[in-house]
């Protein structure tokens, strides 16, 4: 009897090893994520019948990403990989143009690059954006599941039901405000200004990593006392610095703007409705 105990427990152990390890996604489509926004999408569209990886660690700074031999390895190998394109994050798309396998590039999924160098990548600051690349991803997650196929749809409707109703309070809180204009340390809410009739002014251009001139200081803290603007934008993933000298330039304050390209407390409906509270306070909306 002992012995036949002592095998069940060898059967159990080695099924147990055998169903974890890794991430658990043995058996099922291996998806890549670039950064967070398309991993959350990925995640929440595909459930449990996909194993996701972001490709960006918590904390860092998507644009700057450099891949390790096993991420490289994770891009090559994956059933499918859901990437921005455009430039945003130059060694991820390096192997991606290696792969054969099926590749979703969001840009030109959406047709938003056509400006080639010029295109302001921050499509997923739009809630309505963001709601087309669940249609485009949820596309691509059917063709890997295809006996899901209709649980992957129920599952990007419920999203896209989420992200519009996001989308309403935002029209809502910011339809009224005493100031339109949001100056930040770099130019990465073009997209989330216009969607809700917001103007953008920024201090660097489309890189957060550029260094603004002394010219551009100035003439950004004389539009700050023009314009009446309280507040400076700073991001959570990029040193505040350049924007609190502005501030102190201008006589106003800071506070944080999330551009949402990591992971954030209640994932990325939470993160636009931290956003939509810090600009309704900074542009004295009602």
């Amino acid at each position: 009897m002992p012995r036949v105990v002592a095998a069940v427990a060898v059967a159990v152990l080695l099924l147990a090893v055998g169903c974890g390890g890794g991430d658990g996604g043995e058996g099922r489509p291996r998806v890549v994520a670039s950064f967070f926004p398309l991993a959350e999408v990925a995640r929440r569209v595909g459930g449990h019948r996909v194993a996701v990886t972001d490709l960006t660690p918590s904390g860092a700074e998507p644009h700057d990403l450099e891949l390790t031999s096993d991420q490289v390895d994770d891009l090559l190998d994956a059933d499918l990989v859901v990437h921005l394109g455009g430039g945003f994050q130059p060694a991820v798309e390096d192997v991606v143009d290696q792969r054969d396998g099926a590749t979703v590039d969001v840009l030109s999924a959406l047709g938003v690059d056509e400006d080639g160098d010029d295109v302001d990548p921050h499509v997923w600051l739009d809630p309505t954006q963001l709601g087309r690349i669940v249609d485009v991803v949820a596309g691509a997650l059917a063709d890997e599941v295809p006996d899901s196929e209709a649980d992957v749809d129920a599952a990007a409707r419920r999203y896209r039901d989420e992200l519009a109703d996001l989308d309403a309070d935002l029209a809502s809180q910011l339809g009224d405000c005493r100031r339109d204009l949001v100056v930040s340390a770099h130019d990465a809410f073009g997209r989330l200004a216009r969607r809700y009739g917001l103007r953008t002014e920024a201090l660097t251009g489309l890189s957060p990593e550029a260094e603004p001139d002394p010219g551009r200081l100035a003439e950004l803290a004389d539009l700050v006392e023009r314009e009446g603007v309280t507040t400076v934008f700073t991001e959570a993933l990029v040193a505040p610095d350049v924007a609190e000298v502005l501030a102190r330039e201008a006589g106003v304050r800071t506070a944080v703007l999330d551009p949402i390209e990591g992971p954030s407390d209640g994932g990325y409906v939470g993160a636009m409705r931290r956003n939509g509270d810090a600009l309704a306070e900074a542009l004295g909306c009602s």
